[in-house]
């Protein structure tokens, strides 16, 4: 039986999970679930994961969660193409930048996106001028390192820029809507502001399987 990977359309954190696997090329079968219906809520996704949160992943009698858990355990899984190096400078390396963005970086995105997705952005303007600054600098860190080489981590797509495509995704997508006109993001046109994070974006667009991934929802709006 395939593997299952259970997850949110539009949710950048599952988005890793099902893209590591499109871009892997493994076998799984898609459990898109609907957070506005209570899918996570249910006592069978509870006894996966109490938290009710996305993804999960299920391999037979293996369940993992968190993201990154996910693409390790499809790393060691599925060897190739590898998503963690292939050497112990390469993981350590890969490992540093996907826990740098979690820890220091993330959370700022999630305070500056959500209320422009929910209607909230008067309500908490004073939060989301705080996270704008940090992703400000955040963004400018990518953009001096993909200035200077292909890849998050080196010459090859890993884990790392899995782990950091849906947030630029998203916040893009953020930035397009209406909602988002009365802050003063700086992001549009993508291709001016931050040139090299927009050709490793393009990079990634182009790779196979990267459609099989794409937030149906997205795609439905389009």
């Amino acid at each position: 039986m395939a593997l299952e990977i259970f997850w949110f359309s539009g949710s950048g954190f599952a988005w890793r999970a099902v893209l590591a696997a499109e871009l892997k090329g493994v076998p799984y079968t898609s459990r898109l679930i609907e957070a506005s219906a209570g899918d996570h809520r249910t006592p069978e996704f509870l006894a996966m994961n109490p938290r009710g949160k996305v993804p999960v992943l299920r391999d037979g009698d293996v369940v993992v969660t968190e993201s990154m858990a996910i693409l390790a355990y499809l790393d060691r899984r599925f060897p190739e193409p590898p998503l963690f190096g292939r050497t112990e400078e390469e993981t350590a390396r890969i490992w540093r930048i996907a826990l740098d963005f979690d820890n220091n970086a993330a959370h700022h995105f999630t305070d500056l996106i959500l209320p422009i997705f929910f209607g909230r952005v008067a309500e908490r303007r004073e939060q989301m001028d705080a996270a704008l600054e940090a992703v400000r600098d955040e963004l400018a860190a990518l953009e001096a390192t993909l200035s200077r080489s292909t890849w998050l981590a080196g010459d090859t797509l890993s884990a790392a820029d899995i782990a950091v495509y849906p947030s630029i995704e998203v916040l893009l997508r953020a930035a397009g809507k209406p909602e988002a006109q009365p802050l003063d993001l700086r992001l549009l046109p993508f291709e001016k502001t931050h040139p090299a994070l927009a050709a490793w974006r393009q990079r990634i667009q182009a790779l196979p399987g990267y459609d099989g991934a794409y937030p149906p929802h997205w795609r439905e709006a389009a």
